[in-house]
């Protein structure tokens, strides 16, 4: 019997009660929207929904937006939600779920809360965190429940790309699992946009949410896309938690899923410049090695020789400066930079970066 069961998140507890830094490049996703750029109104705003099972004109925007029908989707609290959603309704206590690491420690903690035996899959460093099908095919097993990955890489932004994801999912088929990717991140591939990996059959479960790329946290936003008979099994379960979502916050959703496009572009070319500025710093440090990876909201350098918590504090402490540690992802020796700030705070905080590792 599984005695390692979790209860909390080490890392939303840190990202919660941390001293928020005056250059702030621990975060990973756009800032807020303000409610007037939606140009929402007082009808946007009403406060019940007579639908059962989500708000339907919510559900039919993001089936549109991302090519599924309206009864794939389940709507969720955030990417979170959506994930412990999905895990709940297929795994149970002594199942096997197998994870990448590094790792968004969340994941690791929602399987572990519920009873699973964690095997982890890794994500080299060396090989630029590229998953190779060939890995998954040597962990799988007849108690492997679940194949939990995410796309675009939380923490490093590397993407696999489709061809890798049918192979993964096709491992998994063969033992009758499923494979969830969380795909938050996937809308930053901008000029390369990538389909749900849901949409490859139905071994897939995706999850996703408007809180990183469109700024939209507040709204809690998020959904999975699942096939019908499993997306029915996560509304059901979805009776023990929440039962029904705010209906204002629904409403607004859809609003906001109508600027996504312009949202997206603003994201792209905050994002982008920012790339430009951490390559060009990167480049002339050596303390770090870094993997390239074109797309993302964060970057996932490694430290070399040296204690990546001690830097972590030292910034903080005498510069005003927060990155994320990257024991949260299960890698001590790195850590995650965000790409998401303004352009001029990005700057300053990547020169204090480099003040903290000796000038």
């Amino acid at each position: 019997m599984n005695t390692n069961r979790t209860i909390g998140s080490e890392y939303m507890h840190w990202a919660k009660t941390r001293l928020h830094a005056r250059f702030d490049l621990a975060v990973s996703g756009m800032p807020n929207v303000p409610l007037a750029a939606l140009g929402a109104s007082i009808d946007d705003l009403e406060i019940t929904n007579t639908d059962a099972y989500g708000y339907a004109p919510l559900r039919q925007g993001i089936a549109a937006r991302y090519g599924v029908a309206p009864g794939n989707v389940v709507a969720a609290a955030g990417t979170s939600m959506a994930n412990h959603l999905a895990m709940a309704a297929l795994v149970e206590a002594d199942d096997e779920v197998i994870v990448e690491r590094p790792v968004y420690e969340p994941i690791v903690a929602t399987a572990r809360y519920l009873g699973a035996n964690v095997r982890f899959l890794e994500r080299r460093f060396e090989n630029g965190f590229v998953i190779d099908p060939d890995d998954v095919a040597r962990l799988v097993s007849p108690r492997t429940r679940l194949v939990v990955l995410t796309n675009l890489h939380n923490p490093s932004g590397a993407m696999i790309d489709r061809e890798s994801l049918a192979g993964i999912g096709a491992i998994a088929e063969r033992f009758g699992a499923k494979v969830l990717v969380d795909e938050v991140y996937l809308d930053a591939t901008f000029d390369d946009p990538q389909p749900a990996a849901v949409r490859l059959g139905p071994a897939f479960i995706s999850t996703s949410s408007l809180t990183k790329l469109f700024g939209m946290s507040g709204l809690r936003c998020g959904w999975v896309l699942a096939e019908e008979g499993l997306a029915d099994r996560m509304w059901r379960l979805n009776d023990l938690y929440g039962v029904n979502a705010a209906h204002a916050a629904e409403r607004l959703s859809v609003v906001a899923l109508q600027h996504a496009d312009r949202l997206l572009d603003e994201a792209r070319e905050l994002i982008e410049a920012n790339r430009a500025g951490w390559q060009a710093f990167a480049a002339t440090r050596e303390e770090f090695s870094t993997a390239a990876t074109a797309y993302g909201t964060t970057v996932f350098p490694r430290l070399a020789g040296g204690d990546a918590d001690a830097l972590v504090a030292r910034l903080g402490e005498r510069y005003e400066t927060s990155v994320v540690p990257g024991r949260f992802f299960g890698a001590p020796e790195h850590i995650r930079i965000g790409l998401t700030v303004e352009p001029a705070v990005f700057r300053e905080g990547l020169a204090r970066l480099g003040e903290a590792l000796g000038g």
